[in-house]
């Protein structure tokens, strides 16, 4: 089989959007029935995009903001987020977060549809990648955590994670820096749950590689960077430091040819070591991820260099907040595109700040300050 190809990312065709999460395995992230409006940045003018009622406050600020930057988007909304209007509207096709079984039932392709169930499985993702001769950390892999041996536990390197095999944003992972730390963490995980437990990776770098199927066609569509504070992922940032596609391509095309559809990605650690960097894949998302809204922004906007960072804000509506001389500029290329502007009433708003890497620091100082 040849390479994926790298000549764009846009799909053809007219799109319904809906990038609810709350068919995903997706509970304790805060907001998460808000999560949807951040794919209007993601539309074009003639898709359609199902939004829930509770941001339909916010809408006049929003659609004012992205008029003044220039980004393109849909004005036909849904105000609900049944996925039965998917496959009601004819002549789009669906764009989703994460192809479920909702979202087959309403929309079809039994293929797509276990190609994502199975590869979501981390436990899955590591028997394929080895099949595949692909680099990933040692990893042993358990139907349940009551099927892990003691004798492990004496033998596991620390430190280690401990993960539920379908995990979303770090929900049922948990990182053990001793046997002690191991054992409490598998008492929090429900016994007959498939588990594994990694070797962590020394790296400072996580990769995102992210790929899309445009006219069953494999792209590779953007390569980004993990902002982390410690093992926490803050945001991601643009251009990366490394592309290694060679080290994921080999399941991409997997994925591909067992009929994936949409957008995936891969996270990828950046490890130096005596012979040379090496590229261990951690994981593969079959679905949107957090870099891909940011990344569909910049690419419409032409925006080479970004950073997207998940903030706090003291303001429970979007028109409090005040971004006057600092959004986007397509002049400059630089200044403030709100992406995730949905979670505002629980605290948080996901800002891109397009520019240099010194003027994204001078940026998200007076961000701070404003929010």
């Amino acid at each position: 089989m040849s390479a994926a190809v790298d000549h764009g990312f846009l799909p053809s065709g007219r799109y319904i959007f809906n990038h609810d999460i709350m068919n995903c395995p997706a509970g304790g992230i805060a907001g998460n029935h808000l999560y949807s409006g951040r794919a209007l940045g993601l539309s074009q003018p003639w898709d359609i995009i199902q939004l829930p009622s509770n941001l339909e406050s916010d809408w006049p600020t929003i659609l004012g903001h992205y008029e003044r930057i220039g980004l393109s988007h849909t004005e036909h909304v849904i105000w609900d987020l049944s996925v039965d209007h998917l496959g009601a509207h004819i002549g789009y096709q669906p764009s989703v977060f994460y192809f479920g079984r909702e979202e087959c039932r309403c929309w079809g392709d039994s293929h797509w549809l276990e190609t994502v169930e199975y590869i979501n499985s981390k436990n899955n993702f590591t028997t394929l990648a080895r099949k595949l001769g692909m680099d990933i950390p040692d990893t042993w892999c358990f139907d349940s955590v009551s099927h892990i041996e003691p004798d492990l536990l004496e033998e596991t390197v620390f430190p280690c994670y401990l993960k539920a095999a379908v995990s979303v944003a770090g929900i049922g992972i948990y990182r053990c820096a001793n046997r002690f730390e191991l054992a409490d963490a598998m008492g929090k995980i429900d016994d007959g749950m498939p588990v594994q437990i990694q070797k962590e990776v020394r790296t400072e770098s996580i990769l995102n590689l992210q790929y899309r199927v445009i006219d069953d066609e494999l792209v590779r569509l953007a390569a980004s960077e993990q902002i982390l504070d410690g093992f926490v992922h803050l945001g991601n940032r643009a251009p990366a430091t490394h592309e290694p596609w060679g080290a994921v391509d080999p399941m991409a095309r997997w994925l591909k040819d067992h009929g994936i559809k949409g957008i995936f990605a891969f996270d990828i650690a950046v490890v130096q070591t005596d012979q040379g960097l090496k590229f261990p894949a951690i994981e593969c998302n079959p679905r949107y991820n957090w870099a891909t809204y940011p990344t569909l922004i910049a690419r419409k906007l032409n925006i080479p260099e970004w950073r997207a960072v998940s903030l706090p804000t003291r303001y429970k509506k979007l028109s409090a907040i005040d971004l006057e001389d600092i959004e986007f500029d397509a002049a400059t290329g630089e200044g403030a595109i709100i992406v995730n502007w949905g979670t505002v009433s629980t605290g948080r708003i996901t800002i891109l700040m397009a520019g240099s890497q010194p003027y994204q620091e001078a940026l998200a100082i007076e961000l701070e300050a404003r929010l």
